[in-house]
């Protein structure tokens, strides 16, 4: 199993009302990915609520392997949701490693 974790880092211009809906509105949309990308496993996205840290949300997902990942990372519908969050993102970072069985 893969376990791929990303944190995302909001601009600072994004505020207010639209940074909250944009941050819901790519929850959503990840959310609902499972009922298009059946090699998803497990997916969740959550906002951080440290003030202090630098990345706005951190999204965990699970994949039987890495090639289910990369099939993930181009499908057309997560291309379409990561569309929503693109603009406003100033910076990601991203870690994909294996557990055993």
């Amino acid at each position: 199993m893969v376990k791929h974790i990303v944190l995302f880092q909001l601009n600072d211009e994004l505020q207010g009302e639209r940074r909250e809906q944009v941050k819901q509105d790519f929850r959503n949309g990840i959310m609902a990915l499972p009922e298009v990308i059946p090699f998803i496993r497990n997916i969740e996205v959550e906002f951080n609520v440290n003030p202090k840290e630098q990345y706005d949300i951190a999204l965990y997902s699970e994949f039987d392997c890495l090639d289910d990942v990369k099939a993930y990372a181009v499908h057309p519908q997560h291309v379409e949701v990561a569309g929503i969050i693109r603009p406003y993102m100033k910076n990601r970072a991203c870690v994909d490693y294996e557990i055993g069985e």
